[in-house]
């Protein structure tokens, strides 16, 4: 049987922590940032780990990468 295949886009965008959650930058952040807050701006700094459902999603297009 073929080894199957990372999506590309998803192995660029995302990592995985030790115990397999998903880690991802910050979404909001590209341009605008004129008019987000201060705070909102400092809480958006680093990464995220994303939710249980957002993280089925990815998984399922890395198939080696949450083990």
């Amino acid at each position: 049987m073929p080894k199957m295949k990372t999506k590309s886009s998803a192995k660029k965008r995302f990592r995985f922590t030790g115990s397999g959650k998903v880690i991802a930058t910050q979404a909001g952040k590209r341009h605008g940032m004129i008019k987000r807050t201060n705070k909102q701006i400092r809480n958006q700094r680093g990464t995220t780990i994303l939710t249980d459902q957002d993280a089925r999603i990815v998984k399922a297009h890395m198939p080696y990468g949450g083990r």
